[in-house]
């Protein structure tokens, strides 16, 4: 008898605990991304935060971390002699899968490995002039993205890519590449794709890859979101330069807006000087050319040289020059152009947060109250209580953000992305 009643409780206890799998299955994805961004460190917040029961969410923990993504550490958290019963902690598994990330910018290139959390496991820079033909760069930062993954035998999610241009949806192709040689409408998903089927890399599935790409300050904006300085917005704007140019982002609710067909928030080509110079888009006095590196090395008279990118040339002389009468002038002229253009956006988009990155997170550092000063004095919603202005946090956002698309599929439904692996 006491051998039947043992077996019968085994069976209930077996049962409930399916039970309460298949009841909170629909959560994995919604608690696998609260772990993710780091708003669930335990499993009495994501208890609260999924609204389930406590036993709900051990289920949906377990299952995670068996999934390899998450480790639950049963040890007690807190001091000793704390109320109550301890809280199981949350972490990201460290040897989890990861995300092939890859970013193409005007002076090269740069692959990675990106795991949850935005944790950056490796990176292999490549610097190359970029060619008009985008399948040699694109093929040479996938066979360093391959060599990553072989180094480090971690299993591959997806893979993203962060490029220099608006990508149009959902053709993926590159439209205005214009501080590299690639043709406008360059197929760079399809290509990007095709480099990883060449390269034999293949998902935690062991099928071929389907690549994701994107614009290179969109996907640092959803980077900075998720793990950075615009946690929490509801309304964010990011505004970046990159090796040459300025993009820009907008983050709402937690998504990227990205217009109708993938080309909103083209911010480089808002005119902040009339009577400026030329811009590639056919327009003068281009946010894109007033305040890039190029605008600031010239406007300080400096001559750029070839031994490393432009950003790192303006970077360098803001740091170590910024006494000189030449350098400080040439901040302060782009700090003037740029406020004007945060405010004209500030006024269109009435963002809760902006973040700058590039040569422009340098110019915020330089001269915090005199781009503020700007953006409040052109601004409507500036002067009735100011836009908080910070710098952007992440020093590769758009590879953490290209990792982003990559691991989307894995936190919408890691069941079906990753439980036949």
């Amino acid at each position: 008898m006491f051998c039947l009643v043992s077996a019968q409780s085994e069976n209930r206890g077996v049962t409930q605990t399916r039970t309460r799998l298949e009841r909170g299955r629909g959560a994995l994805g919604p608690a696998l991304a609260l772990v993710h961004t780091g708003r669930a460190p335990t499993r009495a917040v994501l208890t609260t935060e999924l609204g389930v029961t406590r036993a709900t969410a051990g289920a949906v923990a377990a299952e995670l971390e068996a999934l390899g993504l998450i480790e639950v550490d049963a040890r007690p958290l807190g001091s000793a002699g704390a109320q109550g019963r301890p809280s199981h902690r949350l972490a990201i598994a460290p040897r989890g899968p990861v995300a092939l990330a890859a970013q193409v910018h005007a002076d090269g290139f740069r692959a990675a490995l990106v795991g949850l959390g935005g944790n950056i496991v490796a990176t292999a820079p490549g610097c190359m002039t970029v060619p008009a033909d985008p399948v040699h760069v694109l093929d040479a930062v996938v066979e360093a993205g391959a060599q990553l993954l072989r180094e480090t035998g971690r299993r591959c999610v997806g893979a993203g890519l962060a490029v220099p241009s608006a990508v149009a949806e959902p053709e993926g192709t590159a439209l205005n590449p214009l501080h590299i040689a690639w043709p406008a409408g360059a197929p760079v998903r399809e290509l990007f794709t095709r480099s990883l089927a060449e390269a034999g890399i293949r998902g935690a599935d062991g099928e071929p890859l389907t690549g994701h790409a994107g614009n290179d300050v969109n996907l640092a904006a959803l980077a900075e979101h998720r793990h950075g300085a615009g946690g929490g917005a509801q309304h964010l704007l990011c505004v970046a330069t990159g090796h040459r140019g300025v993009g820009g982002a907008l983050v709402l609710d937690g998504r990227l807006h990205t217009g109708s067909a993938g080309l909103a928030l083209e911010v480089g080509h808002l005119t902040v000087n009339p009577e400026g110079p030329p811009c590639h888009c056919g327009s003068r006095g281009c946010l894109d050319i007033e305040t890039d590196p190029l605008a600031f090395l010239n406007a300080a008279g400096r001559d750029p040289g070839p031994e490393v990118s432009l950003l790192q040339q303006a970077h360098d002389l803001m740091r170590d020059d910024c006494a000189d009468p030449s350098v400080s002038t040439a901040a302060e002229q782009l700090i003037d152009r740029l406020g004007l253009g945060l405010a004209g956006l500030v006024n269109i988009l009435n963002p809760d947060r902006i973040l700058l990155g590039g040569l422009h997170r340098d110019l915020l550092e330089a001269d915090p109250e005199r781009l503020r000063a700007v953006v409040a004095e052109r601004s409507l919603w500036g002067r009735s209580g100011g836009v908080p202005i910070l710098a952007c946090t992440l020093d590769h956002g758009s590879l953490v953000g290209a990792a982003e698309l990559a691991w989307q599929p894995v936190l919408d439904d890691p069941l079906e992305a990753l439980g036949a692996a």
